[in-house]
């Protein structure tokens, strides 16, 4: 770990916990649920979400990934234990390569390429960030979107939702 990877580290706890609380409310009985033909079902995305983290940091152990040989799926999942397992296994293995990343690693370069043709190159730390992190948080905002259509309590994610205020204790003080 460096000085570099440990505000990292501590955003991914602070973020685990979040979306185990969104991946807490996923009804068992609709994970078929898919709000458009061309969106993955609720199983499907709640699966990606939990997978998001790991993921990436086996990708960021490699120097790069070619895109022509790389197969991307939208697997679903069993049930939501699945999901609530996979997760966990995740941000373990995400919280562990940021913890392995010395300055020399993190500040390196990571390429995605097709083939010959190199599609971008970016410091690692720069893959956590865009790929791994915001790319989760991406997908986890279009999972709370699926629950709220299916009408299922949104819980806090950064603030108060219209089902749930953190605040709420605090403020009728």
């Amino acid at each position: 770990m460096t000085d570099l990877t440990r505000p990292l580290i501590s955003e991914l706890e602070q973020e685990a916990a979040t979306t185990r609380r969104v991946i807490e409310r996923v009804p068992a009985d609709r994970l078929d649920f898919q709000p458009h033909p061309k969106a993955m079902t609720l199983g499907q995305l709640a699966l990606h979400v939990a997978r998001i983290p790991g993921s990436f940091a086996r990708l960021g152990r490699l120097d790069g990934l070619d895109a022509a040989t790389a197969k991307f799926q939208a697997d679903s999942p069993a049930d939501v234990e699945e999901v609530r397992t996979t997760l966990e296994a995740s941000v373990t293995d995400a919280l562990a390569f940021l913890a392995e990343l010395d300055e020399e690693k993190a500040t390196g370069l990571w390429r995605l390429y097709h083939g010959e043709r190199d599609l971008m190159t970016l410091p690692r730390l720069a893959l956590v960030r865009t790929l791994m992190l915001n790319h989760w948080y991406h997908h986890r905002g279009q999972l709370v979107t699926y629950l709220r259509i299916l009408d299922v309590a949104v819980p806090s994610v950064y603030g108060p939702t219209a089902d749930e205020n953190p605040f709420a204790a605090a403020m009728a003080a």
